[in-house]
């Protein structure tokens, strides 16, 4: 509830805010802002190896109520992040210093204020990589107001900044990078003056043990593979659109990834609060409630994500032209395609909580890395072949539905999954409702809106419809019984 509370207000501030920057900045350097904040974000592969174990050993240890453990784990996982965040240093300052004023297409006469953009994401990055640890305590926690109230507090702050570059005679660029970077510096501030004040492991004390050690970096290592791979796929598709297509073409992505975190918003709250208990009930070797629950978060997290994508595919580009008055080229087709690319990897996000609850990840992440490091190659060949940007998307979404099914099959041997159950259960309901939705739809003849009014009661038909199929079709009997009892149970409760 808290996550939901944080989302609805995040969305409805960060939606506008995203129309003001690229208002006061315009498309080239909006554009350019996230192809050279992207160009940091590559070196991301290492942090995100090791997030995916902090997270991974933190809920561990407190499903096991090992709490002396749990310290070291802490402790060891910061240490590591710290390094980490050396390491990403100089890499960013050489390598990647060289490619953003050699290798990218970005204007002339905006290379000195990419280069000032590119220092301040780096030290934001930093702040970030070094926050990690703290965000994983709070989630395994499962602290979810703190986090809901700090990302509301975060959000507003990204206001402050839209409304000041907008009325500012300075280089707009250059002041919205220092600004963010002011704004991370705050905001990681105090959710580590939380911690230390409620969680007695997060109090830093320098712990070494070779083994232990070893332990968390024998995961790490066999996720930065997969890591690396999700890197390539994501922002390596931003730099071959540079590299073809100019910043222009980055503008439009960097929309579409605002409009994916938007919309995501709704599942991975969902999400985030499910994950640990998926993590804790191995530890307590009860799999049989982690699959339960990995089957309810995918099956449900698609829905809840099916809820808001079929109104806004319908009336995708009145809601842009409202959101941002002028859209940049590529950018609404570029959406249609990117929601349906996010529907897939909803179902996949909770086998991945489930794969990495086991510890053993080994050729689960060799084969899976693989074939998502396949993205970037097969972009740079579609991009030759058709030259279309468009393209970009299609090619995510064929990889992202593969690499489902090679998930399904490693959890089959990893915890027993019955894949059986799992399409009758999931997939066969996911697709038999998606379906129905759109044909439905289709035969209603429900078109692009034109006004307000229309808009409004577009939306509203074609989210009663999703709901209304999802409720008797998408569920089974009992997850509808369990649903109108917690209704009841809540509307007695506000009566009391």
């Amino acid at each position: 509830m808290f996550l939901y509370f944080r989302m609805c207000i995040t969305m409805g501030i960060g939606l506008y805010t995203s129309r003001l920057v690229l208002q006061a900045l315009g498309v080239v350097d909006y554009g350019v802002y996230g192809l050279v904040g992207g160009i940091v974000t590559m070196f991301s592969f290492m942090n995100s190896a090791m997030s995916s174990a902090t997270q991974r050993y933190l809920t561990f240890d407190i499903g096991l109520k090992d709490y002396n453990r749990l310290q070291k784990t802490f402790n060891a996982s910061l240490n590591i992040h710290i390094v980490i965040g050396v390491i990403i240093l100089v890499l960013a300052e050489t390598i990647g210093l060289w490619f953003v004023n050699y290798k990218l297409n970005i204007p002339a006469d905006r290379l000195y204020a990419a280069n000032w953009v590119y220092q301040f994401s780096i030290f934001t990055f930093i702040l970030t990589v070094t926050q990690v640890p703290y965000n994983a305590l709070l989630i395994a926690r499962e602290h979810m107001s703190v986090y809901a109230y700090m990302s509301i507090v975060e959000t507003l702050f990204k206001l402050g900044i839209a409304f000041y570059i907008l009325n500012t005679t300075n280089d707009r660029l250059v002041l919205y990078g220092i600004l963010m970077f002011l704004s991370a510096f705050i905001v990681r501030s105090l959710y580590r003056v939380y911690c230390k004040r409620k969680f007695e492991e997060s109090v830093y004390k320098f712990y070494y043990d070779k083994l232990y050690y070893r332990e968390l970096l024998c995961f790490s290592a066999w996720s930065l593979f997969g890591n690396i791979a999700s890197v390539a796929r994501g922002q390596g598709s931003n730099i071959l659109l540079n590299l073809f297509f100019g910043p222009v073409a980055n503008a439009a992505y960097s929309l579409t990834q605002m409009v994916q975190g938007v919309v995501g918003s709704f599942v991975s709250n969902f999400q985030t609060a499910l994950n640990p208990q998926i993590t804790k009930n191995y530890a307590k070797g009860d799999v049989k409630s982690s699959i339960n629950l990995m089957s309810i978060s995918s099956k449900f997290s698609f829905f809840a994500m099916l809820i808001i994508t079929a109104p806004f595919l319908f009336n995708v580009e009145y809601l842009m032209h409202l959101w941002l008055g002028e859209v940049p080229p590529y950018a609404i087709e570029f959406i249609k395609l990117a929601l349906l690319y996010s529907l897939i990897e909803t179902i996949s996000n909770p086998l991945i909580i489930g794969a990495q609850a086991t510890g053993k990840i080994k050729w689960y992440q060799i084969v899976i890395g693989s074939f998502i490091f396949l993205n970037l190659p097969m972009t740079w060949f579609v991009f030759k072949w058709l030259e279309d940007p468009i393209y970009v998307y299609w090619v995510l979404i064929a990889n992202s539905f593969i690499a489902l099914l090679f998930r399904i099959y490693f959890l089959r041997i990893m915890i027993n999954l019955n894949i059986k159950d799992f399409f009758m259960k999931v997939i066969f309901r996911i697709v038999l409702v998606s379906a129905l939705t759109f044909i439905v739809l289709s035969v209603l003849k429900i078109d692009k809106a034109i006004n307000i009014a229309q808009l409004i009661f577009q939306l509203c038909v074609v989210s009663i419809i999703t709901i209304g199929l999802i409720f008797f079709i998408g569920i089974n009997k009992s997850e509808r019984s369990f649903l109108l009892v917690s209704i009841k149970n809540k509307l007695k409760k506000r009566k009391v």
